[in-house]
């Protein structure tokens, strides 16, 4: 005779019971409202704002200028010095790249001086010192900007 044998355990026949699902179509709606709405009102400062003109301190015209202001106030000597007139410099000089090149795009006139900067970047780059190469390229970009 066998011992008495105790009774199994019962086991769950069903699967646990999944968190009740949010409804999707008031977020969904809420999120094209906002869209719809944001992408109106960036469209009317846009239409009012009278598109891509160069007027005094926006446009193609006014980054050229600024590019120019940024290399007026560069110093090469100064560029890779420790402390903030190293600093300066070296934002001064990138700066006016990314003005020159923003100027470029908005109009091809102002391509030649973007060339220069950016060809003087690549040149300090290779050399890595401001040499006659370099101070050759720096200088067409002072040039055009003479011509401002």
């Amino acid at each position: 005779m066998q011992p008495p044998q105790p009774d199994p355990v019962p086991v769950a026949t069903t699967a646990p019971a999944s968190p009740p699902r949010r409804p999707f179509g008031p977020l969904l709606a809420a999120l094209v409202a906002g869209l719809v709405l944001g992408g109106g009102g960036v469209g009317a400062v846009w239409a009012l704002s009278g598109g891509d003109e160069d007027t005094p301190g926006r446009g193609p015209a006014a980054d050229a200028r600024d590019a120019c202001t940024a290399l007026d106030g560069f110093d090469e000597t100064k560029y890779g010095t420790k402390g903030k007139q190293g600093e300066v410099a070296i934002n001064r000089y990138y700066a006016a790249n990314t003005l020159a090149t923003a100027a470029a795009a908005g109009d091809k006139r102002y391509k030649p001086l973007a060339d220069a900067i950016r060809g003087s970047q690549y040149r300090l780059a290779d050399e890595l010192d401001f040499t006659a190469k370099v101070m050759k390229e720096l200088n067409k970009a002072r040039g055009f900007c003479d011509d401002l």
